[in-house]
């Protein structure tokens, strides 16, 4: 059960990880493209590309917000399931310490408990006859 909840989280941690390595290359790829307009002229350009410019900026800010509002969503989310996780483990905690219990006391008797060592009363033995 540990190997199979390891590799469950091993495959997580890599979700997470080729996640965050896409969104560096699109950062990285976007501030490369930004880094090369800041570097021309744009106060010399037509309305138009201005105009075109703000809305670029606008709809990126757009983006970015809607982005950081579904993570903070998610990373709610997220914290709800681990605690629900935590929860669930935390009430098979008696059961898991009865079965300890009754494998322990199982062992215990098996080991130490000696059937021949045990003396019934006559009244309740099993061999004798009704009159």
């Amino acid at each position: 059960m540990q190997r199979m909840f390891d590799q469950f989280l091993q495959f997580i941690q890599q979700g997470v990880a080729t996640i965050f390595k896409f969104i560096q290359l699109v950062w990285a790829w976007s501030v490369s493209q930004i880094a090369s307009l800041s570097s021309v002229s744009w106060q010399n350009w037509p309305f138009w590309k201005q105009v075109l410019l703000v809305l670029i900026v606008v709809g990126v800010a757009w983006a970015l917000y809607s982005v950081a509002m579904e993570l903070w969503e998610a990373s709610a989310r997220i914290l709800t399931a681990f605690a629900t996780l935590i929860i669930a483990l935390v009430n098979t905690l008696p059961s898991i310490l009865m079965a300890g219990v009754l494998a322990l006391g199982g062992v215990w008797l098996l080991n130490n408990f000696d059937p021949s060592s045990v003396h019934i009363p006559s009244r309740l033995s099993w061999s004798q006859t009704s009159e």
